[in-house]
């Protein structure tokens, strides 16, 4: 069974009646570029109805630790699209990032990033760019599980899971494939992180081998974004995951001539969010300097997916047309290229003014129109054989010297386990360890089958899991300050776990 996807750029429904959207009108310079974005789409004919909605700061320090007033929810499921100015998330009191918690509850996978070069209006070095990055929003490392562990030590975990890579690099793909795109490049550190990016690695891999027609690439996430920042025209479509697709975005943006002109778009399977990318600039609030340019061009895409395109080409004609003509807000203007330095309200009355007329040198979107919806296949598990075969157990040891925790560890051969090796901060350091190593007060220690081939090629054993938890019983009463476990497994025979950096 497929899922159908409405997405941003694809006319995925017409209709003649009024679209409710939910509108959050955000905060800082939220509230005036919202206004601007609205007027310019009423006086275009959207059929939209906005219906305000509560989230932010104020929401925030009115005590509701989610920045999102109960009844919100309700308004977002009933509406299913939301056109979102920027948020204020209030410094040091351990507030979780809104636009993460919306994000991840609301099922928003994809997050797409169109950027592209408008020059020589809006200065930069790369007059040919034009860049999608499509990243994935759900997991790695924003996750947010984080634990301290020792007095000198704390943990991130990175989740990366199987349908989570499935959707996004098939996203990808079917953007790719729906906007004319020719090319898409995988970014990702699969040299280091061989398991979580290993297995975004293989997924992409899997998939393009679907799209014959499409150049599929991988680049490593440094020398990616190094090459993407001086040769940006080279790069089509990209790819990646949470993070890396963070940096990456905000990079083409800045690099494209202003973070503060570019739009995205959330998408999920039954909610969808628009946003600006650029944060809610207090520093300018209420000045009349804003500019509405990146929500706005959310709300081109707002547009387009809720099957309105021809009203967004014809805004987006009328916005570049003012751009051509120099009429420029005070964060691109520039000396000999605009003819005129704009407030935020004359933005808008331009852009309205100008309905109706087509630029002469820039180029619009080059969006599908009509061309059916993207089709996301309902991820199937593949049933694998899952053996238990040892047990990392962490141990918070104020020692300096391995071989003094390795030598007691060592002792306790008992439950027909062993100790095969202790890492600290993912370096072996025994047995055989190096004297230049440092070590905290965090040591994985790896115990196996006793009976599992340690030296040569390593062939692991199946262990109980019983004698594991003996094993842990009498680690603690030994004296084992244990902090955590993660257990070791194999898949179909293949190890699912690391080995430590030297072993």
């Amino acid at each position: 069974m497929n899922e159908q996807l409405a997405i941003a750029g694809l006319e995925s429904k017409k209709t003649s009646e009024k679209v409710k959207i939910a509108v959050a009108h955000g905060d800082g310079i939220g509230p005036e570029i919202m206004d601007a974005t609205l007027k310019i789409l009423e006086a275009a004919g959207a059929r939209i109805d906005p219906e305000p909605i509560r989230l932010g700061e104020q929401v925030y320090l009115a005590g509701n630790t989610s920045g999102i007033a109960p009844e919100t929810w309700k308004t977002i499921q009933d509406t299913k699209v939301i056109l979102k100015g920027p948020i204020t998330t209030p410094q040091g009191k351990g507030y979780k990032s809104l636009n993460v918690t919306l994000r991840k509850t609301l099922g928003l996978f994809a997050n797409v990033r169109p950027v592209r070069a408008l020059s020589p209006y809006v200065h930069t070095h790369f007059p040919e760019m034009d860049v999608v990055v499509v990243r994935e929003n759900e997991e790695d490392l924003y996750a947010g599980i984080e634990h301290q562990q020792t007095q000198d030590v704390v943990q991130c975990l990175k989740l990366i899971t199987r349908p989570g890579c499935e959707k996004i690099v098939r996203y990808a793909f079917e953007y790719a494939r729906l906007h004319g795109r020719k090319k898409v490049t995988c970014m990702l550190k699969d040299n280091i992180m061989k398991l979580t990016d290993g297995l975004f690695h293989r997924v992409f891999d899997e998939i393009a081998l679907e799209y014959p027609q499409i150049k599929s690439e991988t680049q490593i996430i440094d020398i990616g974004a190094a090459r993407l920042a001086a040769r940006p025209q080279d790069y089509d479509v990209i790819v990646t995951s949470n993070l890396y697709g963070d940096i990456v975005s905000d990079i083409v943006a800045e690099i494209a001539g202003s973070v503060g002109m570019a739009g995205s778009a959330n998408i999920g399977s039954r909610v969808a969010m628009f946003e600006a990318i650029h944060g809610s600039a207090p520093d300018i609030a209420g000045q009349n300097l804003a500019n509405p340019s990146g929500l706005l061009n959310a709300s081109l895409m707002m547009l387009r997916h809720i099957g309105q395109s021809n009203i967004a080409d014809t805004i987006e004609h009328a916005w570049l047309t003012i751009l051509e003509k120099g009429y420029h807000t005070t964060d691109i203007y520039q000396k000999g290229v605009g003819s005129k330095k704009i407030t935020t309200t004359e933005f808008t009355e331009r852009v309205i003014a100008h309905l109706g007329q087509r630029p002469e040198k820039l180029k619009a979107t080059k969006m599908a129109s009509g061309t059916g919806a993207m089709q996301i296949p309902s991820y199937v598990r593949k049933e694998r054989k899952k053996e238990l075969v040892g047990v990392d157990v962490f141990i918070d040891w104020n020692g300096s010297n391995p071989q003094t925790i390795g030598d007691e560890l060592s002792r306790i051969a008992a439950f027909q386990l062993q100790l095969k090796m202790i890492t600290n901060r993912g370096v072996k350091v025994y047995p055989k360890g190096s004297e230049e190593t440092y070590c905290t007060d965090h040591w994985r220690c790896r115990f196996v089958a006793s009976n599992a081939q340690i030296d040569g090629t390593i062939v692991y054993e199946p262990v109980a899991y019983e004698n594991v938890v003996a094993l842990l019983s009498k680690l603690h009463n030994q004296g084992f300050d244990v902090i955590k476990t993660e257990n070791l497994y194999e898949f179909d025979g293949q190890r699912g776990f690391s080995m430590g950096q030297g072993e």
